[in-house]
């Protein structure tokens, strides 16, 4: 287990909104939004097995997280994803405030994390958002919030960023996968 610094990424991965990943293949624009509360399933589901992996603590390079520093950021990113989508219900045109997920892998001790507490925490937070996403209904996947930095989404397009989020931190770990929702 290492706690070397990590690179923050500071690419703007909202392209992922208008075509397919060349990375991991998931293509967001063919998520409906009677398809996320499957694809949100689907794309948790891997993490059980993931985590129980013998080197699931061990980074492949220093710079580069282990399964379980994914799966750590996985299970923070449905929590933040949650409070994203019920600001979205709650107010008109809300600005979504700033997740420095680099901070958060830190301060979380993300690489000190046990793996089977965090395979049992992703089902857990995925409910908590799925729970939240239930009270979607037609013209809320329209309504429009903002990120921190002016990037304009929608319920939909903000569901959507998420799953590839989801699906490409599989990809990460080598979990092959053929398309949204596939298993």
């Amino acid at each position: 287990m290492t706690e070397d610094p990590i690179e923050p990424d500071t690419k703007d991965w909202t392209w992922t909104l208008t075509r397919p990943c060349p990375e991991c293949g998931f293509d967001a624009t063919q998520v409906a939004p009677e398809d996320v509360t499957t694809a949100v399933r689907s794309a948790v589901a891997p993490w059980a097995e993931v985590l129980t992996g013998e080197r699931v603590t061990e980074r492949p390079t220093p710079t580069t997280w282990s399964p379980v520093e994914y799966a750590c950021h996985v299970r923070d990113v449905l929590t933040v994803f949650t409070g994203r989508f019920a600001l979205a219900r709650e107010q008109d045109d809300p600005a979504m405030g700033n997740w420095d997920q680099d901070v958060a892998a830190v301060e979380g001790r993300y690489a000190a994390e046990l793996p089977e507490r965090v395979a049992a925490q992703i089902p857990e937070r995925a409910d908590e958002l799925l729970e939240v996403l239930a009270g979607y209904r037609g013209t809320d996947w329209d309504r429009p919030v903002r990120r921190s930095d002016g990037v304009p989404f929608t319920g939909l397009t903000l569901a959507r960023y998420l799953l590839h989020d989801l699906e490409h931190h599989l990809h990460d770990v080598g979990v092959r996968r053929r398309g949204p929702g596939d298993a």
